[in-house]
């Protein structure tokens, strides 16, 4: 697939001023001034980030209510009900309060309740209150959701249970009445940093509640692994508090995992040191796993078990629930491509929705994902429950799904979700109504520029500024995730040494030479522009090592290449 290259701009004078500041390679400066780091406080503070920075929890709107509720719960004895969303945000959301309230009041009167993602669907359940009312609990703390459920909180006042919200989604006009709501993105909220994740909330309220309690700053950090967890999943920016606490969080994963986690990392094979990739990519899907299989409670008993071969039992079942996941992701992709590639109208459509009434509802979202990867346009995938089809949605950069979706809104029955994702349930009967209108909608609104995925590089470099103390301060920029993402450069007029190699039909073993440079590099399934090495090229990589034999050596990892325009 042809990949538009967009080099990112930046003040050259901003970059002069910084390199004569750290004196460190002019092309790490340009690329700390596009991430907006201007002068050697801002540096110091970039790659040494201090947990002293932390925002006084205080600050958050409603803190004081939350924590008083809570405080009169413990002294009243009254029973506490910790819900949480069924993915890697909620379940390490829950985990965290709920270890922090079985410190400080007594464990009998606290539980945790993880909807089911198949039977209740996602949010605050109207099954997860009657779970509430029935066992006699007179106070829910929900994470990772709760600021759209009006009715539901209302359902639960009546019978008697207060609510405490700690989300992180952006609210409706309208809010649930709560007796305390914890979302920096509320209106009015005076917390300085908007985009905590939910369990980055929940830790915040866990900190104001361990103040209260005499307990010190550090009594809390045995929790910032699984935070750090929660930030890598749910891909929020890698900024600000997120970046502050996903880089000490990772320092305690490394050092001393929380049982479950390390349990985890055993059994996918992740060694230490973790960085936030590896969680993405080897833990997350083993937490998320277990929603979308089966039932995500056993990710929490799985955090918050203090027995190690416990947690390793309940690891397992999330690692086989994973390999269900995989082959069913597998087997559904496969199914609709075929259903795409045997239609000529839907491969020459602007939009993609498919639908087969078996397949997995627990991976449809993945599935979504899988094909724009290949097909690189706004995606639906729809399956069947009983008499209801749901699915999920995937966009590409820069066009609205939600919007779009809007759009068709007469042919839903409910529908949810945000620029770039969304979820919907509908009729069987109006699967192709809907369909046809989608299409229409995309058409007519997207920008042809938008079904061309887009490379954003930070830099241009040349293989003779590239080393290893270069690559060393390359990865003290991590944590890396969203606005703070892996330094992408490119080289041009890149030549094969007439070494590089396929590997397995599949990849690409490199051996490149610029000038009198030569490095090796890898290329995931990129054989089908291994007979482009037979020109001179210019090459998309972020920088690795490639270990071998018990060494370590520098490499590139190539992400796209195209013969230089300079030939």
């Amino acid at each position: 697939m042809f990949k538009r290259w967009k080099l990112k701009e930046v003040d050259d004078a901003k970059v002069v001023a910084l390199h004569s500041a750290l004196k460190i390679n002019p092309i790490l400066c340009r690329i700390l001034v596009a991430r907006g780091i201007q002068h050697f406080e801002q540096a110091k503070a970039y790659f040494r980030p201090e947990i002293a920075v932390l925002h006084d929890p205080w600050l958050m709107k409603d803190m004081d209510k939350a924590v008083e509720r809570i405080v009169k719960a413990i002294r009243m004895r009254e029973k506490i009900l910790v819900f949480g969303d069924y993915d890697v945000d909620g379940t390490t959301g829950v985990a965290c309060m709920y270890m922090m309230l079985c410190r400080i009041c007594n464990p009998s009167l606290v539980d945790f309740y993880v909807p089911h993602r198949h039977r209740e669907g996602y949010g605050i359940s109207k099954a997860g209150i009657d779970y509430a009312r029935e066992n006699g609990f007179g106070l829910i703390i929900s994470i990772d959701c709760g600021i759209k459920s009006v009715d539901l909180v209302a359902y639960a006042a009546l019978a008697g249970i207060d609510f405490i919200i700690c989300d992180h989604h952006l609210p409706d006009m309208q809010l649930p009445a709560a007796v305390a709501i914890l979302n920096p993105k509320q209106a009015g909220c005076p917390y300085p940093y908007k985009d905590l994740c939910g369990c980055g909330v929940a830790f915040k309220l866990i900190t104001a509640l361990a103040q209260t309690h005499g307990m010190k700053e550090s009594d809390v950090y045995f929790l910032l692994d699984l935070v750090a967890i929660a930030i890598a999943a749910d891909i929020v920016p890698m900024t600000g508090e997120n970046r502050v606490l996903a880089f000490h969080g990772l320092k305690k994963l490394n050092k001393d995992p929380n049982s479950g986690i390390r349990a985890l990392m055993k059994l996918s094979g992740l060694r230490a040191p973790a960085s936030i990739t590896s969680l993405v990519f080897m833990i997350a899907p083993r937490v998320n796993a277990a929603g979308r299989m089966d039932d995500a409670r056993k990710a929490v008993q799985m955090f918050i078990s203090d027995n190690f071969e416990e947690a390793l039992s309940l690891a397992g079942l999330l690692h086989s629930d994973n390999a269900d996941r995989k082959e069913a992701d597998l087997v559904i992709t496969e199914e609709a491509i075929a259903l795409i590639e045997g239609d000529e109208v839907m491969r020459n459509r602007k939009s993609t929705v498919v639908f087969r009434s078996h397949w997995h509802k627990g991976v449809v979202g993945i599935v979504a994902s899988r094909l724009i990867e290949k097909y690189y346009r706004p995606t639906v995938v729809l399956t069947q429950t009983d008499q209801l089809v749901s699915g999920s949605a995937r966009s590409v950069q820069g066009f609205n799904l939600y919007e779009a979706i809007h759009g068709c809104r007469e042919f839903l029955i409910g529908y949810g979700g945000h620029f770039a994702a969304a979820g919907m349930t509908l009729a069987p009967e109006h699967v192709d109504h809907f369909s046809k209108k989608f299409e229409e909608i995309v058409s007519a609104t997207i920008e042809p520029s938008c079904l061309i995925p887009e490379l954003n590089l930070d830099a241009e470099i040349q293989f003779c500024d590239i080393s290893s103390s270069f690559f060393n301060i390359v990865q003290q920029m991590e944590p890396f995730g969203p606005e703070n993402t892996n330094p992408v450069f490119v080289s041009r007029q890149v030549s094969n040494t007439g070494y590089s190699r396929l590997l397995k039909d599949k990849h690409i073993r490199f051996s490149l030479r610029q000038s009198d440079t030569v490095i090796s590099g890898i290329g995931f399934n990129m054989a089908d522009k291994f007979e482009l090495l037979s020109h001179p090229v210019d090459i998309v990589f972020t920088l690795d090592e490639h270990e071998w034999n018990g060494g370590k050596s520098l490499q590139l990892k190539v992400i796209d290449l195209r013969v230089s325009e300079r030939n």
